[in-house]
C-alpha cells in the first residue's frame, strides 16, 4: 500500500505539470492575460461571477484562466475562494428602479415611459462567422451612434399593469423575516420563494435553460411574456451601525428580468397576470430569463395550480440545479471504486452461476 500511495502521489504531481502545460498552450503564442479575459470575454466572466456568488470581475477572469476556459471549474474555484472570505455586513435591497440603463426592452408594450433601449445584443445579428476577427493586430470597433439614456428612476412595465389592477401585487408584509442564507444554511423543503430565488441565481445556466424551455413546450401551466429585461448599473448600499443611515459603497452591473404570465384565477384570486423574476450579475440575459420562467413554474402550488411537470417540482429543480454538486457527483465516478466493483463482480458471478444451475424444489428442501 505504501508503494502504491507514493506512486500515486508522484503521478498526481506530474498531472499538475501537464495541466499547466495544457493551460499555457503553444509557448510561441502570447499568453492570455487576466485583463484580456476580463475585458474581452465579458459574458463568460459575468456567468462565473453569478454562479460563483462573487461580484469581482478580476477574480472571475483569473478563475477562467486557471480553469483553461472550463466555466464550471472556474465557478467551483470562485465559490471555494468565497467560502474563505469573512462576512463584513449586509447590504440593503437593490433599488433597480434607479438603475443606470444600458439596455431595456419589453415584449409587452411598444411605447414605454423612458423608451426602449436596444443596447448591446446578439438578438439581431446574423450568426455568421466573422472571419475579420482572424486578422492579426488591433481591431478598432465601430463607434456606436446611440443617444445617452437619461439618468433617473425609470418606471417598470408592471407598473403600467398595476394601474388597472391586472397583475398581482406582493407588498412586503409587516415583520417580514430575513431570508434564509443558502451560503450558510442547508436547503430544506418546502423552500419559500426567497430561498428558491437564491438557489436559482446560483444554479447552472444550462440546467435552468432546459427547465425554462420545458415550460414553453407545455410542461407547465403558463403563457409567458417578457414584461421587461433591464441591463445596467445599480448602487449598493449599507447601513453602518455607527452611522444609522445608508451610504453608497459602489455600483454593480446586473441584468433583471420580469416575466408576465397569464393566470386563470382560483377560488381566492381573480384572473390576472402573475410574475416570474430573475436577476444575475453582469450581462446575463439568458440566465435571468430562464430564472424568471422557472421561478414562475415553481409557484404553481402557491397559486393553486396542479404540480405535474418537472419544472414545477421544488425538489427536482432545486436539488439538481447546482453545477458544483452535479459536476462533483458525476465526476467522482472517475475516482477509484475498486472495492465496490469487486463486490459487484462477485455478486454477478454468483447470480450467473445460480442461473446456469438452478436448484430443484427437492434440493431447496434439503438445503
Amino acid at each position: 500500500m505504501y508503494v502504491a500511495v507514493k506512486g500515486g502521489e508522484a503521478a498526481i504531481l506530474n498531472s499538475y505539470q501537464l495541466l499547466a502545460r495544457q493551460r499555457r498552450g503553444d509557448a510561441s503564442q502570447p499568453e492570455l492575460s487576466v485583463a484580456q479575459i476580463r475585458q474581452q470575454l465579458k459574458l463568460a466572466v459575468d456567468r462565473v461571477m453569478t454562479e460563483g456568488s462573487v461580484y469581482d470581475p478580476e477574480l472571475a477572469a483569473l478563475a477562467i484562466k486557471q480553469a483553461a476556459g472550463d466555466l464550471v471549474e472556474a465557478i467551483f474555484l470562485l465559490r471555494a475562494y468565497r467560502a474563505t472570505l469573512p462576512r463584513l455586513g449586509t447590504t440593503r435591497p437593490l433599488d433597480t428602479r434607479c438603475m443606470g440603463l444600458d439596455r431595456r426592452i419589453s415584449a409587452t408594450f411598444k411605447d414605454l415611459p423612458g423608451g426602449q433601449v436596444l443596447g448591446p445584443t446578439y438578438d439581431y445579428t446574423q450568426r455568421l462567422l466573422d472571419f475579420k476577427l482572424l486578422a492579426e493586430g488591433p481591431v478598432t470597433p465601430p463607434a456606436a451612434a446611440a443617444d445617452p439614456v437619461p439618468p433617473g428612476p425609470t418606471p417598470r412595465v408592471v407598473d403600467l399593469l398595476n394601474q388597472e389592477g391586472l397583475i398581482e401585487t406582493r407588498p412586503v408584509p409587516p415583520g417580514d423575516p430575513a431570508p434564509t442564507d443558502l451560503t450558510r444554511e442547508p436547503l430544506r423543503f418546502p423552500a419559500n420563494r426567497a430561498t428558491r430565488l437564491q438557489n436559482l441565481a446560483r444554479g447552472d445556466e444550462g440546467f435552468l435553460l432546459a427547465m425554462a424551455y420545458s415550460t414553453q413546450r407545455g410542461y407547465s401551466h403558463s403563457h409567458p411574456f417578457v414584461g421587461e429585461v433591464r441591463l445596467g448599473t445599480v448602487a449598493v448600499e449599507i447601513v453602518p451601525e455607527e452611522l444609522g443611515f445608508a451610504i453608497d459603497i459602489g455600483d454593480i452591473e446586473i441584468t433583471e428580468c420580469e416575466m408576465v404570465n397569464q393566470f386563470a384565477g382560483s377560488k381566492s384570486q381573480p384572473p390576472q397576470f402573475t410574475r416570474g423574476y430573475g436577476l444575475a450579475f453582469g450581462h446575463s440575459e439568458r440566465k435571468a430569463m430562464a430564472m424568471s420562467l422557472v421561478d414562475r413554474a415553481l409557484r404553481a402550488d402557491e397559486l393553486g395550480e396542479p404540480v405535474e411537470s418537472p419544472a414545477q417540482m421544488q425538489e427536482f429543480v432545486l436539488g439538481h440545479s447546482d453545477s458544483l454538486e452535479a459536476s462533483g457527483f458525476v465526476q467522482h465516478l472517475k475516482l477509484p471504486h475498486y472495492v465496490d466493483f469487486q463486490s459487484e463482480l462477485e455478486l454477478v458471478r454468483k447470480m450467473r452461476a445460480a442461473a446456469a444451475h438452478p436448484t430443484t424444489p427437492a434440493e431447496e428442501d434439503a438445503a
